[in-house]
């Protein structure tokens, strides 16, 4: 698997939404000991603890967790009906993940595209309502390249 700077190098990275990221990213840091690992703008951050990783990303209007660009909706509190969360799972090779899970009947809700932090992702939802991005590092970039603030990248 190439190593890429841009994301956590953990496989399962479950992605958690809140209505401040960086209020949510310094309490998890002060009372859980999270690191920060990098810093998106305002709206999203990448923490780490031992070899895991925790994305948090804030909760907005018409934006499904782990799917859409954080720019496609409005900043929007938090309420019951909306997901808080996401689970992101780093593979060898989304496109061969991609058509196993669409050839099982996996509700597909963004396929295979690439993004410029070096990885290409698709997302899907589970019978459950649950959002899994998949997602494969395809090249190692800079998270400064694409307005990236690196905390401990390590």
């Amino acid at each position: 698997m190439i190593v890429n700077r841009s994301v956590p190098i953990a496989t399962v990275i479950p992605v958690l939404s809140y209505e401040d990221v960086g209020k949510a990213s310094d309490w998890l840091c002060d009372t859980f000991g999270f690191r920060v690992r990098l810093r998106i703008g305002n709206h999203r951050a990448q923490l780490v603890f031992g070899d895991g990783a925790l994305i948090l990303t804030e909760v907005r209007i018409g934006q499904r967790p782990g799917v859409d660009a954080p720019y496609a909706a409005v900043v929007q509190p938090s309420h019951l009906d909306t997901p808080s969360h996401a689970v992101h799972m780093r593979v060898e090779d989304v496109d061969r993940h991609y058509e196993r899970a669409r050839q099982r009947g996996a509700r597909i809700l963004q396929p295979p595209a690439d993004y410029p932090y070096g990885e290409r992702q698709y997302t899907a939802e589970d019978m459950g309502g649950h959002h899994w991005t998949f997602s494969q590092s395809i090249a190692d970039v800079n998270p400064e390249a694409w307005g990236g603030t690196p905390g401990e990248l390590g």
